[in-house]
């Protein structure tokens, strides 16, 4: 398990019939502090009855004054990490057959934002953060998200972003009284209406995908896809010799782009089936 504040980098690699994971974050070039965190756990269980292939990975990125921001957003992630491994991953070690008495991988983490969201606000007063969240297993990935990070399919050339940003910018394109271009200048553009820890009710997105054979998850704070255009977030992914050096070249070209805030990107490729 990695759990990475800061600016910390780590590959992990392994023959092609294994999951891949890359990430990246970094400072960027205008904050004091990293009030990004990525968390990436990955289990294999190759011996009698096999398991399919798990990966957990969360990217949250903090809000609040006074380091509010980077604390809430690691305690957002250490809390979905331990309510996922508890409540799925350790009982189907033991053998668990999932039936209709226990709940939808969906709802396992919806469950987890949740226990997130009451963790920041009782104890990171005033703080909060966006949580993203990608469960997979072997190809098939499960998804849960609050705030404007993002999740992204890259398969054939191309980003497909899966998630939808809960910025106040964004709810005016949906409205219409915003084109896509105009939102990315405007300066509601980073205002969340929808983050962790804040308010007392919150709405968790649900997404399940599977990722195509070939393709790639992207898991991105706003650092990156507010710097970087998605044709060039494509083309970095589909040239870079290895998922680690994708990762490393995002932060870069974020960076060379101004880097205005935190860049974290996390990437994943499953198993070849």
């Amino acid at each position: 398990m990695q759990l990475v504040p800061g600016s910390l980098k780590q590959e992990q690699t392994s023959p092609p019939s294994r999951i891949k994971v890359g990430w990246a974050t970094d400072v960027g070039e205008v904050r004091r502090h990293n009030e990004d965190t990525a968390l990436v756990i990955t289990a294999t269980h190759d011996g009698d009855a096999p398991l399919p292939v798990f990966g957990l990975f969360v990217l949250a990125d903090g809000m609040g004054g006074h380091q509010a921001g980077e604390v809430a957003s690691s305690l957002a992630a250490r809390s979905v990490a331990h309510h996922v491994i508890s409540q799925f991953y350790l009982p189907t070690l033991l053998g668990q057959e999932r039936d209709a008495a226990l709940p939808a991988l969906n709802e396992v983490l919806v469950a987890a934002v949740q226990a997130a969201h009451s963790a920041v606000a009782r104890q990171v007063p005033g703080g909060g953060t966006t949580l993203t969240c990608a469960l997979t297993l072997g190809s098939r990935a499960y998804i849960a998200h609050v705030g404007d990070s993002r999740a992204y399919i890259v398969a054939e050339g191309r980003l497909e972003q899966i998630t939808h940003d809960h910025s106040l910018a964004d709810r005016l394109v949906e409205m219409g009284q915003l084109t896509r271009e105009e939102a990315a200048f405007h300066p509601q553009k980073n205002i969340l209406y929808r983050a962790v820890g804040q308010n007392s009710v919150l709405e968790v997105d649900t997404h399940v995908r599977t990722i195509p054979c070939g393709g790639r998850l992207l898991l991105c704070s706003d650092g990156l896809w507010s710097m970087v255009s998605e044709a060039e977030i494509a083309h970095i992914i589909m040239t870079a010799p290895s998922l680690q050096a994708a990762c490393d070249n995002l932060v870069t070209a974020a960076n060379k782009a101004g880097g205005h805030d935190n860049i974290t990107a996390i990437l994943v490729e499953p198993p070849a089936m």
